[in-house]
């Protein structure tokens, strides 16, 4: 099965932590901190592979995870890199933020791999802490969290030309006769549930790359049926080519059904309304030559002053086909040769505030709990105690970054003494 959408899973490496270690060595009784830093976890890499045409490998495995950095280890030795995922998608995918539906990358023109999720920094070992004040520092950094995040693939057909019009009008036949494509055809309704693609060859080397779009219907842009999968597809295409059915073979009516798709279209995107567009009245072999004339001047005065070249053609004959493709070609060639990219709108963020601290019992006294680390200190160099913003925000923070929870871990009981540098307070509840 053709697959044109999936929701998967994607999670880089976390940071490895930093270590905590102290040289001792024979002759070196006070060989200071050379705990080692932590790895640096995975990354989550996309790649575009022209080999691809579905997103039918993401049906199947639906978690993309990196692989974590390796903490730290003594004698400054470094923590091994986590290894990355690499996703590989075909061209044309669009990945968007599941929650928001923002497109975070287009693909389309990226020839080299693209990063969607950093893996985490390592962390610093204890090494780094070294103080004059501090020369036994105990505590390490952590490494910093992976990134995590539900993500939607969207693949959008890169074509030159979409053929767009009403189920059951012959555009899977046109295709099948115009290109080596094999689509399925069959006489009822919605046939085509994937975008076909072929390559029209025409002579010394000109050509395009044509989709049939499948069968659209009135309300495609507000979802009804497989509208909006259907028109994700035409986004992309320089030149849509419109085929109706001329004969009316069902009874429909060809001009309404022009001017139908073109709504739905407008509806959806104002933009893709208003690229080049070809008509070609289909069936024509159904018909008489009176009969032919008729269809064909009514379809002639009534879209060629809004610039729509009308062709008559049969799908099954092959009539008029060849002078329809030069004409689409000619469009073609004059349209602009950038495929069209989906702007970013989403740029994953995530909180990575992680310096280390240390909770620790007071080896003199059991009531006395000690707090150190480049997290406490800054928090004391920009926090006016003195205030009670400042004093609330104080609260809060020994609450949110866990130093509470670490504090009851220890056994703080009410009364306690906490100190941390220079500040000594009482504990309660």
């Amino acid at each position: 099965m053709f697959a044109d959408r999936a929701k998967i899973f994607i999670r880089s490496g976390k940071g490895g932590d930093g270590h905590v270690s102290f040289r001792r060595e024979l002759y070196v009784p006070a060989g200071g901190p050379d705990g080692g830093d932590g790895g640096d976890g995975g990354d989550v890499i996309f790649v575009v592979d022209e080999g691809l045409n579905t997103l039918n490998d993401f049906r199947n495995v639906r978690k993309y995870c990196a692989e974590d950095g390796k903490e730290g280890n003594k004698k400054r030795q470094h923590g091994a890199n986590g290894a990355d995922v690499i996703c590989r998608v075909p061209p044309g995918t669009v990945i968007k933020d599941f929650e928001t539906g923002k497109v975070i990358m287009d693909m389309s023109n990226k020839t080299d791999p693209v990063v969607i999720l950093k893996g985490g920094h390592g962390g610093n070992g204890n090494m780094h802490y070294a103080t004059s004040t501090m020369q036994a520092p105990k505590y390490a950094q952590p490494g910093q969290p992976a990134q995590e995040l539900y993500v939607t693939l969207e693949l959008k057909v890169i074509a030159d030309v979409g053929l767009v019009g009403f189920p059951n009008v012959g555009k899977s036949t046109f295709l099948s006769r115009v290109t080596n494509a094999k689509p399925k055809i069959a006489n009822y309704h919605f046939t085509t549930l994937n975008p076909n693609l072929g390559v029209v060859d025409l002579s010394d080397g000109a050509g395009f790359v044509i989709a049939d779009i499948p069968g659209i219907i009135e309300g495609a842009s507000e979802g009804v049926g497989l509208g909006l999968q259907f028109l994700r597809h035409i986004e992309r295409t320089k030149v849509l080519l419109h085929i109706i059915d001329g004969a009316s073979v069902e009874g429909r009516d060809p001009i309404n059904d022009v001017y139908a798709i073109m709504e739905e279209l407008k509806k959806y995107n104002i933009e893709i309304s208003e690229r080049p567009m070809v008509i070609a009245a289909n069936k024509m072999d159904a018909m008489n030559e009176m009969e032919k004339e008729t269809v064909i001047t009514m379809l002639k005065e009534e879209f060629e002053p809004q610039g729509m070249e009308v062709f008559p053609i049969s799908a099954v004959s092959g009539e008029g086909i060849r002078e329809l493709l030069w004409h689409v070609y000619e469009l073609v060639k004059n349209a602009p040769e950038k495929i069209i990219e989906f702007e970013q709108e989403y740029v994953p963020t995530f909180d990575f505030s992680n310096e280390p601290f240390t909770v620790e019992v007071d080896p003199k006294d059991s009531h006395i709990f000690i707090v150190e680390g480049p997290k406490i200190e800054k928090m004391l160099g920009y926090t006016n105690l003195d205030s009670e913003k400042g004093f609330d925000f104080f609260q809060r923070f020994l609450k949110e970054n866990g130093i509470i929870d670490e504090l009851k871990a220890k056994g703080i009981e009410e009364g306690d003494v906490v100190r941390m540098y220079y500040l000594e307070f009482d504990y309660y509840e």
